[in-house]
């Protein structure tokens, strides 16, 4: 269960797709600049990484890793299919985001002409691809982790875009200086918040950061050694002095 915990906090502060290895900026850009769109796709990624993680995790594991093919016999045992990661991994996203863009038309056809093109480019996202390829970097060991790691990662995306948009919102009331309006302010505000964003992994190392400060500050050094140095470097200082008499 801690396991779980700190995977999913791990995911959304520290590990966050747009603000620690800014993956899907493209659409994190587009479509900030409303609160009600920022949503509708921050949604659909969740929902595409929560499908499409697992999926890959099961790829990976019984088709692509090295030896993954052993269930089929021990002749396959030495078959190693990890060149076509990139070509499954691309070919399961982009089955889930044409299923979620069948509906979204169907059951919200406002949001899907607001959306407009960038439905169907979740099935490009860099954040989507690297979800699976982080997953698969870092060997999550269970099905169960790779389906958190997939939730996680997409509300840590989520929770990027709806702040940003947020933001957006309100600094059109805001007198922004000409240069900076647009995409100047966004780019700056996105760097603001990725410090932020970096603090939380501060928070959650510092206990262990201080634990061996205090051990390495704490070594005590017995007195027969101390004695012994001490020895050492009169005698190291007494000639130097008679030389120069």
């Amino acid at each position: 269960m801690l396991e779980h915990i700190e995977l999913f906090f791990k995911s959304v502060f520290i590990n966050n797709m747009v603000f620690a290895t800014f993956l899907g900026m493209c659409s994190y850009l587009a479509v900030s600049k409303k609160v009600s769109t920022a949503v509708g796709l921050g949604a659909a990624v969740i929902f595409v990484m929560a499908i499409t993680v697992p999926l890959n995790w099961l790829l990976d594991q019984y088709i692509l890793k090295d030896g993954a093919l052993v269930w089929l016999g021990p002749e396959y045992a030495d078959v190693n299919l990890s060149f076509l990661s990139f070509i499954l991994f691309i070919a399961t996203i982009a089955t889930m985001v044409q299923l979620v863009e069948i509906i979204v038309e169907k059951f919200a056809p406002s949001l899907y002409n607001s959306l407009g093109i960038f439905l169907p480019l979740i099935a490009v996202n860099c954040a989507i691809l690297g979800g699976s390829l982080f997953m698969q970097a870092r060997d999550i060991p269970s099905l169960g982790l790779a389906l958190n790691y997939g939730i996680s990662s997409g509300i840590g995306w989520f929770l990027a875009i709806l702040a940003i948009a947020a933001i957006r919102e309100k600094i059109r009331y805001s007198n922004v200086p000409a240069p900076l309006r647009g995409l100047g302010i966004t780019f700056i505000t996105t760097g603001l918040m990725a410090i932020g964003f970096m603090s939380f992994g501060g928070m959650l190392t510092s206990n262990g950061e201080q634990k061996e400060v205090k051990e390495e500050t704490t070594q005590v050094i017995p007195l027969d050694e101390l004695n012994q140095k001490n020895e050492v470097n009169t005698a190291l200082v007494v000639p130097s002095q008679t030389n120069k008499n």
